[in-house]
């Protein structure tokens, strides 16, 4: 596999500009491929303790990362699967609730195999730790993972050594860290534009401060939107539990930020709402602060969930999107939410 030409043709193709950090960038995935996926068994025998099966991107928001890993994935020919983080670990409870009554480690194993059977790679986009249940576990879940040379990409805004810095109970963290540090090479992607934000994404959707001048704009696009659409209210069941969407127009949803942000639910409920609607307002965000940096982390996560599932926005905040401020803990991670927040509320994800 020549990813070089490929990338090269994939740039002519669809007119992106060619950055020599990115071009750098393929190379070393290249050489991950060849090692793991294009050995003769006389190289296998000789390279092995020099080869590393992870593969982890660290870059700031909008420096092409994801589309980096996209190129390289949609290239790999082997079985493959992409993820969601959040989506990855619910998976992974719903398996140990399934089989109750198993060893911890048994459970580990038994996952795993499941996934060895499926899969010789799996891609995370936009990695990122927060919960402190998923924290405890992730040690052994990935050191079974890699012990069974299943070849994982991560991308993501944050250091290895900086995952989960100040949460709770780190010092258990710690151990998932240095397998990471073992077990993948970890990359660097430096670029001075966030691509999110250039002219080919221009803001139309996002609306402060809140006010009545704000209200009517909203209001407005609200009504064409849905001009021939029939208000009916959408019961999502999730794990027994019921979510209603009562602004629910045939897949455009309408939200308060306190209905999503402000209530005792997570990622489960947010793949949920992400798979019912093809259009979602959200109103009155807030800025943030210590003080409210438990609806501050709900948010990333409903972002986060929303741009994975590619569903176009429209947001009243209480100040611009540039100027949203964030809890200390949050701050580095809350810069992906505001690109994130950028481009589903641009023409680029246009609803109409």
């Amino acid at each position: 596999m020549n990813l070089n030409k490929l990338f090269l043709n994939h740039c002519k193709k669809n007119n992106l500009e060619i950055n020599p950090n990115q071009l750098d960038l393929i190379e070393e995935l290249s050489s991950f491929y060849n090692l793991n996926f294009n050995k003769s068994f006389f190289k296998k025998i000789f390279s092995k303790k020099n080869s590393k099966i992870g593969f982890y991107l660290q870059g700031d928001v909008g420096v092409g990362k994801t589309m980096i890993l996209n190129f390289f994935y949609e290239n790999f020919e082997f079985s493959k699967e992409r993820l969601h983080f959040n989506e990855f670990m619910i998976g992974f409870h719903d398996f140990v609730f399934k089989n109750k009554g198993d060893k911890q480690e048994n459970i580990i194993d038994q996952f795993v195999n499941k996934l060895k059977k499926k899969y010789k790679l799996i891609y995370f986009d936009e990695f990122q730790v927060t919960n402190i249940v998923d924290a405890m576990i992730l040690g052994n879940l990935f050191k079974k993972i890699f012990d069974e040379n299943i070849k994982v990409l991560f991308s993501s805004n944050i250091k290895i050594n900086d995952l989960y810095k100040d949460g709770l109970q780190r010092d258990q963290f710690l151990p998932f860290i240095k397998i990471m540090k073992n077990e993948c090479y970890q990359k660097n992607l430096t670029i001075e534009e966030d691509y999110r934000k250039s002219q080919n994404t221009k803001n139309e959707r996002f609306f402060y401060p809140l006010n009545e001048t704000t209200n009517f704009k909203v209001n407005k696009y609200f009504r064409k939107i849905t001009k021939y659409l029939t208000l009916k209210e959408k019961i999502l069941i999730i794990k027994g539990r019921k979510f209603i969407i009562k602004n629910y127009f045939d897949g455009i949803s309408r939200f308060d930020f306190k209905d999503l942000c402000a209530k005792n639910i997570g990622a489960e409920d947010y793949i949920k709402i992400a798979e019912a609607s093809v259009f979602i307002i959200i109103e009155n965000i807030p800025n943030f602060s210590n003080n409210n940096s438990n609806l501050q982390q709900r948010f990333v996560t409903l972002i986060d969930i929303l741009y994975e599932k590619n569903i176009p926005l429209l947001i009243s905040s209480k100040s611009k999107l540039d100027l949203i401020t964030s809890s200390k803990n949050l701050k580095d991670v809350f810069k992906r939410t505001l690109s994130r927040i950028h481009e589903l509320t641009s023409i680029k994800y246009n609803y109409l």
